[in-house]
């Protein structure tokens, strides 16, 4: 397979290292967690992943930058260039330090502002979701036990199930009520939160998944995976996803649906 091939490969290598060193920690007595300035926690284990993450790309791609929830901006050794790997060392960090199986690395290579590949490797769960640009999407316990995954056919949402990161992020932006009446239409609503609701939704489990606000490393990964499952992903006014943006993926058939019972 041609085109993202060998960044895939090494997107794979980087989570095999990176769930060695977190499976290590989960749940480990002596796990340190800290606040960080905008009170989020972080943990010895995101830090330890994210600088093997770095120390293993700035070997293999000179050429690459690199900008991580933990350590910002890194620009490429080997001079300036149009990509750039995008990590959230562990996505999910309040799952982490309770010990709660739903956490996982997030890894992204974009080039330009563009998202073209990604992977989501959920250790504690046995399970990795990837895909890039004009490679389809798949999943499984590792690269050579996969299947393809694709969204569902649900086109109603008296037949669709949603899911959702928190109910305070929809109060802050002043949209509790939207949110509330989109889950009252649906079917089903379950808050599975961070990166496995999106991958929920790329395996057709679930139809639409939203959330008010995430940073460029909580989104990066999961663009190309729900895109190249044949889903949609976009803000609440169906551009891109950017950083600091809401992101609203669904299966496509839902999405001007889903947009407008948040957006009027």
């Amino acid at each position: 397979m041609a085109g993202y091939a060998d960044d895939l490969s090494l997107a794979h290598l980087l989570a095999d290292t990176a769930d060695s060193i977190s499976m290590g920690r989960f749940r480990a007595l002596d796990l340190r967690v800290e606040s960080k300035p905008d009170l989020t926690p972080v943990s010895d284990a995101d830090t330890a992943v994210e600088q093997a993450i770095r120390s293993t790309l700035a070997r293999a791609r000179p050429r690459d930058g690199v900008l991580g929830e933990e350590f910002g901006l890194t620009h490429a050794a080997a001079g300036p260039g149009s990509r750039r790997w995008v990590i959230d060392p562990i996505d999910g960090t309040k799952n982490f330090v309770r010990g709660v199986p739903i956490w996982g690395t997030l890894i992204a290579l974009l080039e330009g502002d563009t998202p073209v590949a990604g992977l989501v490797s959920a250790p504690a769960l046995g399970r990795r979701w990837w895909g890039a640009r004009g490679h389809g999407a798949y999943a499984g316990k590792h690269q050579h036990a996969a299947t393809r995954i694709q969204v569902s056919g649900v086109g109603r949402l008296s037949d669709a199930s949603l899911s959702y990161a928190s109910l305070d992020g929809w109060q802050q932006i002043g949209r509790l009520h939207k949110i509330v009446d989109l889950s009252l239409a649906m079917w089903r609503s379950r808050a599975y939160g961070d990166f496995y609701g999106y991958m929920l939704l790329a395996e057709g489990a679930l139809d639409a998944m939203v959330e008010p606000e995430l940073s460029l490393w909580d989104v990066a990964a999961l663009i190309p995976i729900v895109r190249e499952a044949g889903g949609s992903i976009t803000d609440l006014s169906g551009r891109p996803p950017v950083d600091k943006s809401s992101v609203i993926a669904t299966n496509g058939l839902l999405h001007e649906t889903v947009l407008t019972a948040l957006s009027r």
